[in-house]
């Protein structure tokens, strides 16, 4: 077992590694920088030279041993018929009409364990779902978010070591970068890929923790064209060396808000590479994939710690507008690691891993008003989850209006 592992069934105990740097620096010791091509400046010449030594061979990846928990409960359905599935007739700046409190839009959920995607409207009723087409290939989707227009969907697969695209309309998948069940730095190689995003202009976007590094990539090519952080070089120096980094979520400009396990940076980053700012999210252990606020000043992060914990704070202040903690009883969470403010009510949606549901919290009494899945009950059956890691609300297809027909 790698002893960087931030999201087995043990977390909490593996999470308190992201805080020890001498015990993460080993964990990665082994890990060298890819090689990089470097174009030649040095003229030709007439004489004789010695035969240059062979280049070496870029390291193969390396493979991966496959665990019962790694494959979860296979490939499983809710059994659900499907409804016809509506065109995409909102955007994330003019979304379909709500359904108000408590959740206005449906959810698309990663189910991890259940190696299937899941789409529960506010009602609770299941309107999309895409089990794993092959374990070979899809397992383990831990991360989930549409492409700005709302027709694909971007996945991540942390203990799969790869990430996908998948069609929404019909329910496919459609692309792959990563070798599944094998782990590397080199191309086509991942390290424990967490978050998945199509950025505006279709290139994806993903945070390799154990590489210590940001791939942007462009599917038409299978062409790295951005890389933040240097696999080896585990520490906080964004752009250039980044301390296991598992987030990575573009903002409505384009730039990149991007999240470090250790020490709980949150930096906001241009496309170009720029550091426009760079904080310690107060109040946090174990930050797990920051996200803005509605309104794009703020910045709202997940505790992933047990118990968890939810906070807003404003990143030129590092000062606290809003929490959420209790340390025991229902309300606790449990390895929370997504959580977002959701338009339209301004509520909090959260994903709250290992109690096995997805709750959205009244912002203004903190009470949990809607739920999907069961505290501790797995299940791959109408109303139940099993380890659930992540979500994107679906403000593009009117489900509101198509189940009235």
């Amino acid at each position: 077992m790698d002893t960087y592992n931030p999201r087995s069934t043990t977390p909490r105990l593996l999470a308190m590694a992201a805080l020890l740097p001498g015990l993460l620096a080993t964990a990665h010791a082994q890990t060298a920088p890819a090689p990089t091509a470097v174009a030649s400046s040095t003229p030709a010449v007439a004489k004789a030279v010695p035969a240059s030594p062979a280049k070496a061979a870029r390291p193969a990846g390396i493979a991966v041993k496959v665990t019962p928990e790694m494959t979860g409960a296979g490939i499983v359905s809710s059994g659900v018929a499907l409804p016809a599935i509506p065109p995409v007739t909102g955007s994330r700046n003019k979304p379909v009409p709500s359904w108000g409190k408590p959740l206005p839009y449906p959810i698309v959920i990663a189910d991890r364990r259940n190696n299937r995607l899941i789409e529960v409207a506010p009602d609770k009723s299941i309107v999309w779902e895409f089990p794993s087409p092959s374990l070979a290939v899809y397992r383990g989707n831990e991360d989930v978010n549409f492409s700005a227009d709302g027709s694909q969907l971007a996945v991540s697969e942390e203990d799969n070591f790869d990430v996908h695209i998948v069609d929404y309309q019909q329910r496919a998948l459609t692309w792959t970068y990563g070798t599944p069940d094998t782990r590397g730095s080199g191309p086509n190689l991942l390290n424990y890929p967490d978050d998945a995003h199509l950025l505006a202009d279709g290139k994806f976007i993903t945070a390799d923790i154990r590489n210590c590094r940001i791939l942007i990539i462009d599917p038409k090519t299978n062409e790295v064209v951005t890389q933040w952080g240097t696999p080896g070089q585990c520490k906080h120096n964004p752009p250039h060396q980044l301390a296991h980094a598992n987030g990575a979520t573009p903002m409505d400009n384009g730039d990149i808000l991007v999240t470090e396990i250790t020490d709980a940076w949150i930096s906001r980053i241009t496309r170009e590479g720029k550091v426009l700012w760079s904080v310690k999210a107060p109040n946090i252990r174990y930050p797990s994939d920051a996200f803005p606020t509605v309104d794009g000043k703020q910045v709202i992060v997940a505790d992933f710690w047990k118990p968890g914990r939810v906070v807003i704070f404003d990143p030129a202040t590092r000062k606290i507008t809003w929490e959420y903690f209790y340390k025991d009883g229902d309300k606790s969470l449990d390895h929370c690691s997504i959580a977002r403010e959701l338009p339209d009510t301004g509520d909090i949606l959260i994903v709250d891993d290992l109690n096995d549901r997805v709750i959205v919290v009244d912002r203004k009494t903190k009470e949990i008003i809607w739920q999907y899945g069961e505290k501790n009950k797995k299940g791959y059956k109408p109303g139940l989850l099993n380890y659930p890691d992540g979500f994107d609300i679906d403000v593009f297809h009117d489900w509101k209006t198509a189940l009235k027909k």
